[in-house]
């Protein structure tokens, strides 16, 4: 496998694309000598018509996408299984371009309900729930785990305040149904608390790396694991059946067993099942895994070779390296060493890259919502896994750790505004437009110093000549004074005490008690006219306001290092 030249990307690539265009789901292998491995086709049988069925992923980790497939193969065969409601509580969808995920299911009668945290990937999903055919509903994504993990200890429900101040909240907007009030909510105030609840579990559906004959499950070679457990036990708290699809056939002994045998029901086995986009288990990139010996700068060539070959990562222009560096200079200014860090998709990614580079990283514990801990965050179609990742748990277990201690979170921004309010759930109207926010509010209102990264303006330009930013075509502004929806609350952050930062292409800001606060301005860019006169956000202006250095425009010379040395207490 040549993954460190076009040719033999392009090679690896195209062997995975097609897998996915034309997938052997008429293969079966089954052991006289254990029923429990039975063939896709067989499985997909064995769901009932109505059921309620659980699966797990993240981004392209994980995925069971041969046996959505055949899902919908049998379904447009039969018409069964049918009327499903499939819970799943990550954004896992293949955008409308790609088969092999969850969103295969967003058929008409095949699926009428459909719960996640994230839903911008499910595109024929939403496509239903537009035409009034499908109940769409949305759980913050930590609280979402920690419902399957509640559901796996045979509770029915989970109590937390996570979501006060934002579109979650009962007080302030809609709740859990994103295309209808006439749904069923499925949060409720009680007691200046939020108790949040799902449907139970009729079928659980999972991916993990191998099985031994006994039935054994291994989680050797995975990139995440997930809610696998939790699904497992909460379907057979609600007598429900467990379906696992691996890849690999091991010998007894092939490291510790993750789920044992007397708790799966079914299990297909399929050479072609995937650990993470374009690497099936049985070829594996071993550098996602808890094995791996790779060199971490050849790795994340590799990755990023792949995101290129499939156009996943967008180009990124001057001005957003120059951003970059600018948030990149303000997190060192205020984090400290030893602090655990969440770095989001998009533009964090570019301060991602920048910490790594710097060596900063090597003194940070990276955390990702997927349980992976450590390493560098893989980017683009490769989010929720790690380069050389430190520890893998499950999702469950990393929210518990993130609610318990999480000093900062880099993430991207669609609306700010002059509460300091953050919009990252909603595009425009209906369910087509609907982002979701995944582990955003988890994550935000947990964390002690928030990052925000945005562009100035949507579809506009901004220059960077001779050390001076211009702008050089105007845009929709990101910066507003009300948001269309409240996926972070700025009031709520500041009883909380929380830091909050927004770095932009024309400068920075931060949130104090009076509201939005102006604190670096790129040079060349008039407060009046460029800032104050342009948008309608509510702005103060920093007594000490800042130009940004040289450095940051240009890159040359540009270092960083944390202000603050020692680790916080």
């Amino acid at each position: 496998m040549d993954l460190d030249s076009m040719e033999g990307v392009q090679a690896h690539v195209g062997a995975w694309l097609q897998r996915l265009v034309n997938p052997d789901l008429d293969f079966s292998f089954t052991d006289p000598a254990n029923p429990k491995f039975i063939g896709l086709r067989d499985a997909v049988t064995l769901i009932p018509d109505g059921a309620v069925v659980g699966c797990t992923a993240l981004g392209s980790n994980q995925q069971s996408g041969l046996v959505y497939m055949a899902i919908r193969r049998v379904f447009e065969e039969t018409g069964h299984p049918r009327n499903l409601t499939v819970i799943v509580t990550g954004g896992c969808g293949g955008r409308g371009k790609l088969p092999g995920t969850i969103d295969d299911l967003g058929v008409e009668g095949l699926v009428t309900r459909f719960f996640s945290g994230h839903l911008e990937t499910f595109r024929a999903i939403k496509s239903l729930a537009a035409e009034g055919k499908l109940e769409l509903q949305c759980i913050p994504q930590g609280t979402f785990s920690h419902l399957v993990h509640a559901l796996a200890q045979g509770q029915d429900s989970v109590v937390n305040t996570i979501g006060v101040g934002t579109f979650m909240d009962p007080r302030v907007g809609r709740g859990t149904p994103v295309n209808g009030a006439h749904y069923p909510q499925y949060v409720a105030l009680e007691e200046n608390q939020f108790r949040y609840s799902c449907p139970k579990f009729d079928v659980a559906i999972f991916n993990l790396p191998a099985a031994d004959r006994a039935g054994n499950l291994y989680s050797r070679g995975s990139s995440m694991v997930g809610e696998a457990q939790d699904l497992v036990r909460a379907a057979r708290n609600n007598g429900g059946i467990t379906i696992a699809n691996v890849g690999l056939l091991v010998e007894p002994g092939y490291g510790d067993i993750f789920i044992p045998a007397e708790d799966v029901d079914h299990i297909i086995y399929h050479p072609d099942t995937t650990q993470s986009a374009t690497f099936t288990h049985e070829n594996n990139f071993p550098a996602f895994t808890l094995e791996s010996q790779e060199d971490t700068d050849v790795a994340l060539g590799r990755v990023r070779r792949i995101n290129d070959m499939l156009g996943i990562t967008p180009m990124r222009c001057q001005a957003d390296d120059v951003l970059a560096r600018l948030a990149a200079t303000i997190f060192a200014e205020h984090a400290h060493p030893g602090d655990s860090v969440d770095i989001g998709v998009g533009l964090p990614e570019v301060v991602s890259r920048l910490l790594y580079e710097s060596g900063l990283m090597a003194q940070l514990t990276m955390i990702n919502e997927s349980g992976v801990f450590g390493g560098v965050a893989a980017p683009g179609i490769f989010f929720g896994a790690s380069v050389n990742p430190d520890e893998i748990v499950p999702s469950s277990e990393a929210f518990r750790r993130i609610y318990k201690r999480l000093d900062s979170v880099i993430l991207g921004v669609l609306q700010a505004d002059s509460d300091g309010n953050v919009n990252v759930s909603k595009r425009g109207e209906g369910p087509n437009n609907y982002v979701g926010p995944g582990g955003f509010i988890d994550l935000t209102q947990s964390a002690r110093q928030v990052y925000f990264c945005s562009s100035w303006m949507a579809k506009g330009s901004i220059l960077f000549e001779n050390g001076r930013a211009h702008i050089e075509k105007a845009g929709a502004l990101k910066f507003t004074d009300k948001v269309d929806e409240i996926t972070f609350s700025g009031k709520e952050a500041v009883k909380r005490g929380q830091e909050v930062f927004y770095i932009s292409h024309v400068g920075a800001f931060r949130l104090t008690p009076r509201g939005m606060e102006m604190t670096h301005i790129m040079p060349g860019i008039d407060v009046r006219k460029d800032i104050l006169d342009a948008i309608p956000m509510k702005l103060h202006i920093a007594d000490s306001l800042q130009v940004v250095s040289p450095e940051i425009i240009s890159g040359v010379n540009f270092t960083l290092e944390f202000a603050k040395r020692s680790p916080r207490a």
